[in-house]
């Protein structure tokens, strides 16, 4: 007989730290939450953050209004 998983999938934000190239998960969860949008980016879906920040985002858009609301990049008109 074939054992099959049956674990219970992850729910809830998880805690990352952001590395150079990489990340590591410090509480298991399903998503993180982008720093621009407020968006639910799927762990598996997770490209973009910010080391010294810590911050993820939903894409490069969501970067780009990031940097924008911290005032780092000006507002377009």
């Amino acid at each position: 007989m074939n054992r099959i998983d049956r674990r219970v999938p992850m729910s809830g934000p998880a805690e990352i730290e952001y590395l150079d190239g990489d990340f590591k998960i410090k509480k298991p969860g399903a998503f993180v939450v982008c720093a621009a949008t407020g968006a639910h980016i799927m762990i598996e879906e997770l490209r973009y953050w910010n080391v010294d920040r810590q911050e993820p985002y939903a894409g490069p858009e969501a970067k780009m209004l990031r940097l924008q609301q911290l005032g780092e990049l000006p507002r377009k008109p």
